[in-house]
């Protein structure tokens, strides 16, 4: 095991089976994530470099609906593609032609089916590494670790591992599962999208690693992507002074006094459940203790 292996945590299978069921129960549902074509995963991958996922659904699915194989696209004018690219704000022109001539290379050299390896992948004309080896895990699971800048913010995070791109690969590539590198590339990347984000949303996001997470422990949230502290104002730690400020004002409280201590939003999808699991990880810490009477859930702090 490597050094930047050591940092993670010894029951690593527990880990990656969190994480896969975290994402398998619940995730952003973009079209690219039901489809194994190579083709529409290339087009998605090169449409999303520098784009907002949001702005890349209609134009992938634009785009699909003109040239919907990569035979159509080979054929297709070069200056129509780039007109499309230019007309959907899609970034830089050269990759609307890079992406015209490596279908043309798909259809010319490999009889229209895609080479499946990364390292084949990257013979194609403006596909480098990264995007090589999405299109390997998504098209054909048959992909290396995705290290992108969400992933090194989420095992910085998690599980301290140093700042350094040969320390990420090493981790990222020691957790992937063997032969399951579409689920989980797809997993830690929506991770960093939607719980451990430059400002992280923990709890409300239910993120899976939160047991083994040092970030979540210690209340640091830098990153190397987010260098200084993200602010308190909003902040779980924040969430958790407020519940243990209102108990030691009180011998106890039910929860529906409780949660208008510690949000003024209180109720909703921050009512009851949110303010249970906040209340959990508390008495994981040993900080609180909760009690159940009847129908009604009563906290206090620990003696």
């Amino acid at each position: 095991m490597s050094e930047a292996a050591d940092c993670l945590p010894e029951d690593v299978d527990a880990v990656r089976d969190a994480l896969i069921s975290w994402y398998e129960a619940d995730h952003r549902d973009f079209p690219w994530r039901n489809t194994d074509d190579a083709y529409e995963i290339l087009v998605s991958e090169v449409m999303s470099q520098q784009t907002q996922l949001e702005r890349v659904r209609e134009a992938f699915e634009e785009f699909l609906a003109k040239w919907p194989t990569v035979h159509d696209l080979a054929a297709a004018s070069r200056g129509d593609v780039v007109a499309f690219w230019t007309g959907h704000s899609l970034g830089y022109n050269n990759r609307a032609r890079y992406l015209h001539e490596a279908a043309e290379q798909v259809v010319e050299e490999y009889d229209g089916s895609f080479p499946e390896s990364p390292d084949e992948l990257q013979e194609l004309m403006g596909v480098g590494p990264y995007t090589a080896n999405a299109v390997a895990s998504f098209a054909f699971n048959n992909g290396n670790a995705v290290v992108d800048t969400n992933v090194k913010r989420v095992l910085y995070r998690a599980f301290s591992v140093p700042d350094d791109d040969a320390a990420f690969e090493d981790a990222a590539g020691f957790l992937l599962p063997a032969g399951e590198s579409r689920v989980w590339n797809n997993a830690i990347m929506e991770l960093g999208g939607v719980a451990c984000e430059k400002v992280p949303s923990c709890d409300e996001a239910g993120c899976p690693w939160r047991e083994w997470c040092d970030a979540y422990e210690t209340g640091d949230f830098t990153a190397p992507d987010v260098p200084t502290q993200p602010s308190f104002e909003g902040s779980r730690r924040q969430k958790r002074g407020r519940v243990i400020a209102a108990l030691s004002e009180h011998d106890e409280l039910a929860l529906s006094q409780l949660g208008p201590k510690v949000r003024v939003d209180y109720g909703g999808d921050t009512g009851a459940e949110w303010l249970r699991g906040l209340l959990a990880d508390l008495e994981d810490d040993g900080l609180v203790a909760v009690d159940e009477r009847g129908d009604e859930t009563v906290a206090r702090l620990r003696e």
